[in-house]
C-alpha cells in the first residue's frame, strides 16, 4: 500500500459519512412535506418573551401577566402544521420566486396577486406576510371585543408568524441549503446555534411603535431578512472546511460569523412582535386591559 492510500481511504470514508447524514436530512425532510422550518421552538420563545419588554404601560400589565402563555404557546402554529396540510404555506414566502431583489414583480395586494400570478402559484411560493396581516385583525377583533382569552393566544401566534418574517431561510426556496449541496442549514442555523449560544444573546428592547399597514410592514421585514440568504449560505460552508461533519468546531465557527445575524433578527422580530401587539390595541379603540 502506498503512503497516499490511507489518506484516499480517508477521504472516500468522509465523503460516505457526508453522504449518509446528506441522506438522512433529506428523508426527514421529506417526512415533514418538504419544507424545513428554520427558527425553531427556543427562537419563537425568545421571541415572545422579549416583546413584552417591549410595550408601554398601558398594556405591558395584561401581557406581562400573561407571559408565560406567551412563551408557551409560541410554537402553536409549527404544531398546527402537523393535522393541517394548509398551515405550512403560511410560514414563508420564497422571494427568489419572483425574480431579483426587490422582488416588484411580486404585488403585495394579495388580490392583485392572485390575479397575476394564480392561487396556485402564490400559495405554492407562501403567503406569510398577507398571514401576518390577517392574524393582526384577528388580534384586534379580539381586543375590541374584550375577549381576553382569545386575544392573549392570537398575540402568541401573531408574533409566531412575525417571527418567521425575520427569519433569512422562511424567505427563500433554498430554505435547507438543499439547492446548494448543505441540506440541513435551517436547523443548525435556525435551531442549533440558538440552543447551543442563546445564553451570550443580548437583547435591546426598542419601544414598540404604531404600524400603520400591517400587511405592508410584514413584507418590508421579510424583504430586509432576504438580504442576510446569501451570507448564510456562504458562512455555512465556509464553517464546515476542514471538518468531516458538524461538529462542535463548526458549530463555533459558524456562529462567530453568523451568530450576529441571528441576535439581530430575533431582536427586531421582538420589536416588531411588540408593536403589532401595540397597534392591534390602538387600533381596537384602546381598551383597557384586565392585568391577569
Amino acid at each position: 500500500m502506498t503512503s497516499a492510500e490511507p489518506a484516499r481511504d480517508l477521504k472516500l470514508k468522509s465523503a460516505a459519512r457526508f453522504l449518509l447524514v446528506s441522506l438522512g436530512l433529506a428523508f426527514l425532510v421529506g417526512l415533514t412535506g418538504g419544507t424545513a422550518l428554520a427558527w425553531g421552538p427556543p427562537a419563537h420563545r425568545l421571541v415572545n418573551n422579549w416583546a413584552v419588554e417591549t410595550l408601554p404601560p398601558e398594556i405591558r400589565g395584561f401581557f406581562a401577566a400573561n407571559r408565560q402563555f406567551l412563551i408557551d404557546h409560541a410554537n402553536d402554529p409549527a404544531e398546527w402544521m402537523k393535522k393541517d396540510r394548509y398551515e405550512r404555506k403560511r410560514h414563508y414566502l420564497y422571494l427568489d420566486k419572483y425574480g431579483m431583489f426587490p422582488y416588484l414583480d411580486l404585488p403585495h395586494s394579495f388580490q392583485r396577486a392572485v390575479e397575476k400570478f394564480g392561487s396556485g402559484r402564490i400559495n405554492r411560493d407562501g403567503v406569510l406576510p398577507w398571514q401576518i396581516g390577517e392574524y393582526s385583525l384577528r388580534l384586534t377583533n379580539s381586543l375590541k371585543a374584550q375577549n381576553w382569552p382569545e386575544a392573549r393566544l392570537n398575540a402568541a401566534v401573531l408574533a409566531h408568524y412575525v417571527a418567521d418574517a425575520h427569519d433569512p431561510l422562511h424567505t427563500t426556496s433554498n430554505y435547507d441549503g438543499q439547492l446548494t449541496g448543505q441540506t440541513g442549514l435551517a436547523s443548525r442555523f435556525g435551531l442549533s446555534l440558538i440552543e447551543r449560544y442563546q445564553g451570550f444573546f443580548i437583547f435591546r428592547p426598542i419601544p414598540a411603535a404604531k404600524i400603520d399597514d400591517p400587511t405592508e410592514y410584514a413584507f418590508q421585514a421579510v424583504l430586509e431578512a432576504n438580504t442576510w440568504v446569501n451570507q448564510i449560505v456562504l458562512f455555512d460552508r465556509r464553517a464546515v472546511e476542514d471538518f468531516r461533519d458538524f461538529n462542535d468546531d463548526y458549530f463555533d465557527r459558524f456562529y462567530s460569523q453568523a451568530g450576529s445575524i441571528v441576535v439581530r433578527e430575533i431582536n427586531a422580530a421582538a420589536y416588531d412582535a411588540g408593536s403589532y401587539w401595540y397597534t392591534a390595541w390602538l387600533n381596537a379603540g384602546r381598551p383597557a386591559l384586565p392585568n391577569r
